[in-house]
């Protein structure tokens, strides 16, 4: 099993670059789904192969992304990967003050939340093509909660370890029935007028 390897990013060029909507998304797909080509990433993303291609390089200038040095076919063809198998993305502490910084993790943010509902906009869509196995285990759960600052820091603390042995890129001893599961978990202090 590969260990597992979750890097903060806190430089704000890799922020910006993350920020864009098809990165975001191939990184998400690279995180799901393992190694994928450029034109792999395409037939996901809806981009072409020579744009992906592009978007990977910009990824992997800052880290994110890497070639998989033993992948077939030649340079075109050779699969990519994502350099960690966890992220967390966020200018430094020290940070918080800068308007670039803060504008670029507000980007960032919103690149996510976008690709979320996103992608629980196509499951929705595809949700009376599951079979029953699956259309009877996806969740669909919302909580209001009441909370303080310390106790949403360790709900999140022990929700993290109740899904991290789960995580596709280190699990290797998943049923041979498994598949890609999306799961998104946003914690925040509600906004109230």
């Amino acid at each position: 099993m590969p260990l597992p390897d979750r890097r903060r990013v806190t430089d704000i060029d890799a922020l910006r670059t993350i920020a864009n909507p098809v990165r975001y998304r191939i990184l998400g797909h690279l995180m799901a789904v393992g190694p994928q080509t450029a034109s792999q990433c395409a037939a996901v993303v809806g981009e072409t192969a020579s744009n992906c291609s592009y978007h990977l390089r910009e990824l992997a200038r800052f880290g994110l992304v890497e070639r998989v040095d033993d992948g077939p076919g030649d340079a075109r063809e050779r699969p990519w990967r994502s350099a960690a198998t966890g992220w967390e993305f966020r200018p430094a502490d020290d940070a918080r003050g800068d308007a670039v910084a803060v504008d670029a993790n507000r980007r960032l943010a919103h690149a996510g939340i976008e690709e979320e509902a996103r992608l629980a906009h196509e499951a929705a869509d595809g949700y009376d093509d599951l079979d029953e196995t699956w259309h009877a285990a996806t969740i669909g759960s919302t909580y209001n909660l009441r909370l303080s600052a310390t106790e949403l820091a360790e709900l999140g603390g022990r929700l993290d370890a109740l899904i991290r042995p789960y995580i596709a890129l280190t699990r290797d001893d998943a049923p041979a029935d498994a598949e890609p599961v999306h799961v998104s978990l946003r914690a925040f202090k509600r906004p109230l007028p």
